[in-house]
Parts: structure tokens; sequence; C-alpha cells
């Protein structure tokens, strides 16, 4: 399946899923992984994108939430509500790891789903770190983008 929008979309949703159900239960990840494949249509998800989520986010948890802890304010990253954990988890991983998707992109998708499924106004937090997290890592992409309003 080509990766489209909508399907990277799909994909971004039930990983963001799977990750908060794996740090509320500590499922394995291929039983996880199994469950999203047997309980919900895949047909219309980047498949390879959302087990790409799913496995490389735990596997660099140590990296990745270092990339985004220096910009909770005064929160510390195990006080954060389970949703705007796995949400700021995989974000910041696709901001360090997939510089072939705009970073634009990965904020809007999260800040997209944090108001879907996070607490009341918890997008205006995630975007205030996924801004600050993209300044560090894509600082070159958010400076041209800058330079061309």
């Amino acid at each position: 399946m080509t990766a489209s929008p909508a399907t990277r979309r799909k994909a971004r949703h039930y990983a963001m899923q799977a990750l908060y159900q794996w740090r509320m239960t500590g499922a394995a990840l291929n039983v996880i992984e199994a469950e999203f494949f047997t309980d919900n249509d895949m047909s219309k998800v980047d498949t390879l994108y959302f087990r790409e989520l799913l496995h490389s986010v735990p596997a660099k948890l140590t990296e990745v939430e270092a990339g985004f802890v220096e910009y909770l304010e005064d929160r510390a990253g195990d006080e954060l509500d389970p949703v705007t954990q796995a949400l700021l988890r995989m974000a910041t991983y696709e901001l360090m790891s997939r510089i072939d998707v705009p970073y634009k992109v990965v904020i809007n998708e999260a800040v997209s789903l944090a108001k879907k499924f996070g607490a009341t106004d918890s997008h205006k937090f995630v975007n205030g770190v996924l801004d600050k997290v993209a300044a560090r890592f894509r600082a070159v992409e958010v400076q041209a983008a800058l330079k061309s309003v």
C-alpha cells in the first residue's frame, strides 16, 4: 500500500492508542500489534508506519523521552497523562528519526490527536512542547519555514 496522508493519519491514530495500551497494561508489543490487526480494519492504514511507531518508540524510549522532557515546564515525564505521554513520545520519535516527514505535519497530527483523545486544552501543551522539540531536532527546517513567512 502506498503511504498517503490519510493512511499515515490512521497509522498515527492507532499507534498512539497502541502506545497508550502498552503503557497502561505493560503487554508485549507483538500481542498489542496482533490485537490491533484483529480488532481493526487496517486496510486503510499505513501498516508499516504503524509498526515502526509501535516498536521503535519503546525501543528508543530513553532517547525519545530525553528529547522532550526538558520542555515539560514544571512537570515530570511520568506525571503526564497517558494520552499526552503517548503523543509526545510518538511525535518526538518522528521529529528525531523521520526527517522525510515535515515537522509541521508531525506537530499538526499530534495536536489533532490530542484534541480528539486528550484532556481539555492538552493540545495546547502538546503543541508548545513539540514546537520546542522541532526547533531542537529540525532547526534548519524550522528556520527555513520562518524565513518563508
